[in-house]
């Protein structure tokens, strides 16, 4: 897969709601990594982290970036100016201000330490135990939904088969009622949601307002009336220190886990398949030695990442890679620019599967507010290509949906957080 090189004025480009950036970054993020690894966009005022060494700096450095916007960055902002306090250190302000940041209740807004308790809860819940028990429910769960997927001579991979199996892996590991997944399936399978939107839309917190409520009700009932399930375990979790949660913190948690998990298994999973379909080499490769399929996975995700970017703020000031930021810049951790570092990774617009650094990407983010869900994600990939591979012989783009060889139309979410297709039309036998 080759990408043009980018021609003309960077800044005359606005990333945040360029469709053609939107269909194709990595021009942009090349351009922009050429002139700084750390360079400031005009548009928003955002400084546009695109260098593997510095973003992961920055990635692990909290005591000096918060991540209060992580989710937001300039959309609306901090809702406070900063402006004339770029020598200052602003830890207290934010601390006075961060209940007004829209999604200040979601655990990757969340500074240490009370993100490092949160993040400890999360280890209390999920065990490796349970963790062993998913994956076995996974394969059960794969050839169910291939089942449904695979009827016929072609499917809509996202709809039939990713979206519908990444969201009952978290329910089964979340210890969901499976009475309740078909209400499940009605609720969220549905809902867009605006997180990542820059076109004027309000933020809100479908589907996680849904999420919350439930699983409220779930915790207060295993704790009114405790059962031998997973919720009874996730209901009694305690933080490091013995204390007992708050109902909405164990809410908080276990409904991000819920969000986030599914949303990235759907991107990579999708990634994954249209690398493969699109390539009859590399298919050829995967079928014959399953062995490359965990590499394959690792390369997909550097080479497609889900995440397009993380936001931080600066608490005081600070320099990175020679760059000074004041404090109260907003950084843009540009993970899919940051995976194609040639620093780090030599000829990055290539896809090598047999890429010997490839699990050093950052699709999942680095440090204390790395995905937690990436393990869950990487085994459900590899399930799936598994069960893929078991049950067909071939995989192609549907050339009716998405166009011939060479003149693909393929549309992604309208979203600066995520990467990722929202249709994938393939044809199979």
């Amino acid at each position: 897969m080759t990408h043009a090189r980018f021609s003309g004025d960077i800044d005359d480009v606005d990333f945040f709601s360029d469709k053609a950036v939107l269909r194709d970054p990595y021009p942009y993020l090349t351009a922009l990594r050429d002139e700084s690894p750390l360079r400031r966009e005009k548009h928003h005022d955002v400084v546009m982290v695109t260098g593997y060494d510095e973003g992961v700096s920055i990635y692990n450095d909290t005591k000096r970036f918060s991540s209060c916007i992580s989710v937001t960055g300039p959309f609306p902002g901090f809702p406070v100016s900063l402006q004339g306090r770029g020598s200052e250190d602003i830890t207290e302000l934010i601390a006075e201000h961060r209940d007004d940041v829209p999604f200040s209740d979601q655990l990757p807004t969340f500074d240490p330490p009370i993100h490092t308790a949160h993040r400890a809860l999360l280890s209390r819940m999920i065990t490796p135990k349970r963790l062993q028990e998913n994956e076995d429910f996974m394969w059960r769960l794969a050839d169910r939904q291939f089942d449904e997927a695979l009827a016929g001579d072609r499917c809509e991979f996202i709809a039939d088969f990713a979206s519908p199996f990444a969201m009952l892996v978290i329910a089964d590991l979340l210890g969901v009622p499976e009475s309740d997944h078909d209400e499940f399936r009605d609720a969220l399978l549905s809902e867009a949601g605006t997180i990542g939107s820059s076109d004027g839309e309000q933020m809100h917190h479908s589907p996680l307002e849904y999420l919350y409520g439930k699983f409220s009700r779930y915790i207060e009932d295993r704790r009114a009336q405790p059962r031998a399930d997973v919720l009874n375990g996730i209901a009694a979790a305690t933080f490091p220190d013995g204390s007992v949660p708050e109902v909405i913190d164990a809410v908080r948690v276990a409904a991000n886990l819920f969000a986030a998990g599914q949303e990235t298994t759907v991107r990579l999973l999708s990634a994954a398949v249209m690398l493969i379909a699109e390539d009859a080499e590399l298919q050829a490769k995967l079928r014959a030695d399953r062995g490359l399929i965990p590499n394959f996975i690792e390369e997909a995700l550097r080479f497609e990442s889900p995440v397009r970017g993380d936001f931080r703020l600066a608490k005081c000031p600070v320099t990175v890679g020679g760059v000074d930021l004041p404090a109260g810049t907003t950084v843009m951790l540009l993970n899919a620019g940051i995976n194609r570092d040639p620093r780090r990774f030599p000829d990055p617009d290539t896809f090598d599967i047999s890429r010997s650094n490839a699990r050093n990407h950052v699709a999942f983010g680095r440090g204390p507010h790395a995905c937690p869900g990436a393990p869950l994600a990487r085994a459900e990939a590899r399930i799936s290509l598994e069960r893929l591979f078991d049950r067909t012989t071939d995989i192609r783009i549907d050339a009716e949906k998405h166009g011939p060889p060479g003149d693909r139309r393929y549309s992604y979410l309208p979203t600066f957080i995520l990467r990722g297709l929202t249709r994938l039309h393939i044809e199979f036998c």
